[in-house]
C-alpha cells in the first residue's frame, strides 16, 4: 500500500505552509523516519519524515507552492515501484579521495542560492557559527568564481612578459541587460509574515516611543572584574542581556500595564514575565521567549539566551519557543545602531530597544567627564500605557542598570 506524505499539524493558528525543498527526488529510496520534504511556515521550518519505507513515487506539490495542513503532497510506494537506479560509477580520474563531504549546516536560503547558480557547497567556506554556510558566503563564492577567469588571464599574460591591456571602456550609450540591473526574489513565508505583523502593529496600535540614556560604567566594571570567575563557575559569559532582562522584569513589576495586552474591550494583566529576546538570523528576525525570567539567575538568563540564539541561527527553534511572550527586548547595538524606534510585537504593548555603547562627554558632579553611554528606547501602545508610565518604566530601567546592586534587592 502506498504511504501518503501529508502536511502535519504545524502549531496553533498555522493552517498553511510553503514547500521549501524536497529532500528526496522522485524515484529515490526512502527509509521510514527519514526527512523527505522541508516546509516553511511563518515562524519555523519543519522537516516532514516518511512514515514508511519504499520509493518516493510521486510529488504533487512543487517547491514554492502553498500547501494546507492535512493535504497529501506526495506518495511513497513500497510495492510495484521501480527503485531508483544507482548512478553510474564516475571515472577514476575524476574521483578525489580528499574531496570534502557536503557541509552539514547550510541555511535554506544559502542552499537555494547555491542550487540556482550551480555552486558546489563543498567548495564554499562557512563563516557562521560552527562553520555554517550563510547566504553571504555563497554570494562571495559566486563573485570570486566569476572573477577567477579574468584573474587567471592577467596572471598568464604577466608571466609571459606581456602587460595586460586595460579593459576597453564601454560605449557611452551602452545599456546593461535588464537581468543585470534588477533581480526578482520571492519573499519567504516568514518574511511575508514579518512584514504583515509589522504593518499590523503600525496600523492597529497607537504606538509612541520614548528615549533615555544609560551610563554603562558600573555594569562594564562588574563584567571586567567578575567575567573570568563567572564563566569558570557557570560555564557561560556574563553579558549585558542579563542585566537588562533583570532590570526590565523589575520595571514591569512596578509598571504592570506594560506587561499586558488588549483583548476586545478588556485589558489582560499578566503576572508572569516571559521575555522575548530578538535574534537576527539568515531568514529574518525571530523572537524566542525566555520563560519565567523573574525566577532566573543571571547565569540562567545568559545560558538560556545563548542556547536560544544558537538554535535560532541553526533553524532548530520550535513553535513553542516563539509563542506566549509578554514583553520584548531587542538589541540593535550589536549591529552598530546608535538610536532607533523599535516596533511592537503584537499583542504585546511594550518593547525595549538597546543600542550601541559609545563614549560621550557628560556632566557628572559639576564636571565634564567621558562615560560609556547607551541610548535606550521604549515603544509602547498608548491605548493602555500613558506617557507617565512609559517614562517611569524607562527611568527605572536606567536606575537599575546604572546601580546594579539594586538588582539584587529587586530580585
Amino acid at each position: 500500500m502506498p504511504v501518503e506524505i501529508r502536511v502535519p499539524q504545524l502549531g496553533e493558528s498555522i493552517s498553511e505552509a510553503t514547500v521549501l525543498r524536497w529532500l528526496k527526488k522522485e524515484g529515490e529510496a526512502v527509509q521510514a523516519g527519514e526527512p523527505v520534504v522541508e516546509l516553511e511556515t511563518d515562524k519555523v521550518n519543519v522537516e516532514v519524515p516518511a512514515e514508511g519505507s519504499g520509493v518516493l513515487a510521486a510529488v504533487s506539490k512543487r517547491e514554492g507552492e502553498t500547501v494546507l495542513v492535512g493535504e497529501v503532497i506526495g506518495l511513497i510506494s513500497g510495492d510495484g515501484a521501480r527503485p531508483a537506479e544507482p548512478a553510474p560509477p564516475r571515472p577514476a580520474a575524476v574521483v578525489s579521495p580528499a574531496q570534502p563531504a557536503p557541509p552539514a549546516h547550510v541555511s535554506p536560503v544559502a542552499r537555494r542560492l547555491a542550487e540556482e547558480n550551480g555552486i558546489d557547497l563543498r567548495q564554499v567556506r562557512g563563516s557562521g557559527p560552527g562553520g555554517k554556510i550563510t547566504k553571504e558566503d555563497v554570494a562571495v563564492h559566486i563573485e570570486r568564481t566569476a572573477q577567477a577567469p579574468a584573474t587567471a588571464k592577467v596572471l598568464a599574460e604577466n608571466a609571459s612578459g606581456r602587460a595586460a591591456p586595460p579593459p576597453p571602456a564601454p560605449p557611452a550609450a551602452a545599456v546593461r541587460p535588464a537581468g543585470e540591473r534588477e533581480e526578482r526574489i520571492r519573499m519567504s513565508r516568514r518574511r511575508q509574515t514579518i512584514a504583515a505583523r509589522l504593518q499590523e502593529a503600525l496600523r492597529t496600535a497607537a504606538m509612541l516611543t520614548t528615549f533615555n540614556e544609560i551610563d554603562m560604567s558600573a555594569v562594564m566594571e562588574i563584567r571586567k572584574r567578575r567575567r573570568d570567575a563567572f564563566k569558570e563557575r557557570h560555564g557561560v559569559g556574563l553579558g549585558f542581556m542579563s542585566f537588562f532582562t533583570k532590570a526590565t522584569v523589575a520595571a514591569l513589576q512596578q509598571f504592570p500595564y506594560l506587561n499586558a495586552e488588549i483583548q476586545g474591550d478588556e485589558i489582560l494583566l499578566k503576572r508572569h514575565y516571559d521575555i522575548g529576546i530578538a535574534v537576527s538570523t539568515d531568514e529574518g528576525l525571530v523572537v524566542p521567549v525566555l520563560r519565567d525570567a523573574d525566577r532566573k539567575s543571571f547565569a540562567d538568563i545568559e545560558r538560556e539566551i545563548m542556547e536560544m540564539a544558537g538554535r535560532a541561527r541553526e533553524g532548530r527553534l520550535t513553535l513553542a519557543d516563539l509563542q506566549g511572550g509578554t514583553f520584548t527586548i531587542t538589541n540593535g547595538g550589536v549591529f552598530g545602531s546608535l538610536m532607533s524606534t523599535p516596533i511592537l510585537n503584537p499583542p504585546q504593548v511594550g518593547i525595549l530597544g538597546m543600542h550601541k555603547i559609545e563614549e560621550r562627554p557628560v556632566v557628572a558632579g559639576g564636571q565634564i567627564v567621558v562615560r560609556p553611554m547607551m541610548y535606550v528606547a521604549l515603544s509602547y501602545d498608548h491605548r493602555i500605557v500613558d506617557g507617565r508610565e512609559a517614562v517611569g518604566f524607562l527611568v527605572r530601567v536606567k536606575e537599575l542598570v546604572e546601580d546594579p546592586a539594586l538588582l539584587l534587592i529587586e530580585s
